[in-house]
């Protein structure tokens, strides 16, 4: 009798713990329900707590209350100047109405491709009518604004809020990158090559001017060497004149001289003279009166050896 009454009192707690676990479910903060019955929405519950339902009729699908993240993949659109952009986008949203969410896309998965079938044809509306200039300067925000507000007007259908849509990234795609890096390449080296032939020329305009000034003063050094020597010259003959007025004599003896010495420097030089020649006058005395008058006329000339120092038989003495 115990143990059937212990067994009846355990069917009972067990029977009864399922029904309460069936019965009773909790609402986060975070968090909102929607309980069906059969698949027919009952109630909206957004309050946090223990609630109770129907066990085995009801059931309860929880919706976050919080903002959600959603990124489409990036697509290529074309702006108003026919210019091909890579955009990359995200988009944050919130479920605000779970009956309404339910009955249209009935989850996030769901919610997720409607938003991007939404992102999609707004992204391509707007920038279709901007320029790319437009999408990369401070008219940026205003442009993501405008999607924004477009992608939400068509968001309120599924019971969501869309908060914000932004501009990831706005690039151009790899093949119009690679032709616009080329040209700028092109661009950069015909710029570097004006820039060396800009060198070039200032370089050669400096190097003629420098020749041109080298010219003109060397022409100009020389113009005054030729005045200075020219005036040397002049004080050398005038010097030279007043000593030979000064001395006639002496001055024809010391010419000689430095005639004697520069034509017979030499050890294997030799001269055919006559004694008597004007050449050896002053060989006899520093008057030139001695080899004339002492010589006989008509003497045959000697060989003269310039090494030895002798001058012939006519030879004055020494």
């Amino acid at each position: 009798m115990n143990r059937r009454l212990l067994a009846i009192i355990g069917v009972v707690l067990v029977v009864a713990g399922i029904l309460a676990m069936s019965s009773f479910f909790t609402v986060d903060q975070t968090e909102q329900a929607l309980v069906l019955q059969f698949g027919q929405p009952r109630r909206v519950i957004r309050e946090p707590g223990l609630w109770v339902k129907r066990p085995f009729v009801e059931n309860v699908i929880l919706y976050d209350t919080r903002v959600l993240d959603f990124e489409p993949p990036h697509e290529e659109v074309i702006v108003s100047d026919q210019k091909r952009l890579v955009a990359d986008t995200y988009t944050r949203y919130r479920i605000v109405n779970p009956l309404q969410f339910y009955q249209t896309v009935g989850s996030e998965a769901g919610v997720r491709a409607r938003l991007s079938a939404l992102v999609s044809g707004s992204l391509r509306r707007v920038l279709g009518s901007v320029t790319l200039n437009d999408v990369l300067s401070n008219k940026r925000a205003a442009i993501m604004v405008q999607i924004r507000d477009d992608v939400a007007v068509q968001a309120k259908d599924f019971g969501i809020d869309v908060v914000d849509v932004r501009l990831r990234r706005a690039d151009l795609p790899e093949e119009n990158s690679q032709a616009i890096y080329a040209r700028m390449q092109s661009e950069r080296e015909q710029q570097a090559r004006q820039y060396r032939g800009e060198g070039a020329e200032a370089a050669q305009n400096v190097r003629a001017n420098a020749e041109r000034e080298r010219t003109v003063i060397l022409a100009e050094a020389q113009r005054d060497a030729q005045r200075v020597r020219g005036d040397g010259d002049g004080q050398s003959i005038k010097i030279y004149a007043d000593a030979f007025g000064q001395d006639k004599e002496f001055f024809a003896f010391y010419r000689s001289l430095q005639a004697y010495r520069d034509a017979l420097n030499g050890k294997d030089t030799s001269f055919i003279l006559s004694p008597e020649g004007n050449f050896f006058r002053f060989f006899g005395g520093w008057t030139g009166e001695a080899a004339t008058a002492g010589a006989p006329h008509g003497t045959p000339p000697r060989a003269a050896n310039p090494a030895t120092g002798g001058a012939g038989a006519g030879a004055p003495p020494r």
